[in-house]
């Protein structure tokens, strides 16, 4: 069993940062590819970025080049740098850990709460 707990959303204009942490309990963090998802108003949950238990990362094309995602096993966290904020990436932002390395939500087992990020204009 893994729970997972997000923080680091917040307020920020476009063209900012932010810096969203997930701190995961379980011994067997490092086993786990850990996986970002957004879901907007009005909007379905979309993937995002996740970084396997060997460290290769995969994004989607619509943050590549902005985002950064990461891992320290020794602090059981993930983290999820977003640069270049855009309003159209407003948007809970949900971590999640599961045992396949792609993309689609049912390879997840684990979800966090999620963290809101808003980007103003």
């Amino acid at each position: 069993q893994v729970q997972l707990v997000e923080s680091g959303g917040g307020l920020v204009q476009a063209g900012g940062s932010l810096r969203l942490s997930c701190a995961a309990s379980g011994r067997t963090f490092g086993d786990y590819t850990m996986g970002w998802f957004r879901q907007g108003p009005g909007k379905e949950r979309t993937f995002v970025a996740r970084i396997s238990s060997v460290y290769n990362t995969y994004y989607a094309d619509s943050v590549k080049g902005r985002f950064i995602i990461s891992r320290d096993n020794a602090w059981n966290t993930v983290y999820l740098r977003m640069n270049s904020l855009k309003p159209e990436n407003t948007a809970v932002y949900y971590c999640a850990a599961g045992g396949g390395i792609g993309a689609r939500e049912d390879e997840y087992d684990y979800w966090g709460q999620g963290t809101q990020v808003t980007a103003y204009s």
